[in-house]
């Protein structure tokens, strides 16, 4: 099984790049503090990923409201 994941720079937004989300690195960085956005993990000491699955359903309940 293989699974499918999306780094910092594919999510956030940054100035002339879009990202999945309009937000910045720094927003997703404190969505995951407070525990509000999926964990990331490491792939090897220097590249971090997050499950893009995780990363969709976040996306359906923000669309759904069911985040505060």
């Amino acid at each position: 099984m293989s699974k499918r994941v999306i780094r910092i720079s594919q999510l956030a937004s940054t100035p002339g790049k879009p990202g999945l989300l309009p937000v910045s690195p720094a927003t997703i960085w404190r969505w995951v503090r407070a525990e509000t956005f999926p964990r990331p993990f490491k792939l090897s000491q220097s590249v971090t990923v997050w499950d893009y699955s995780q990363v969709e359903d976040f996306i359906a309940r923000l669309a759904e409201g069911g985040i505060e």
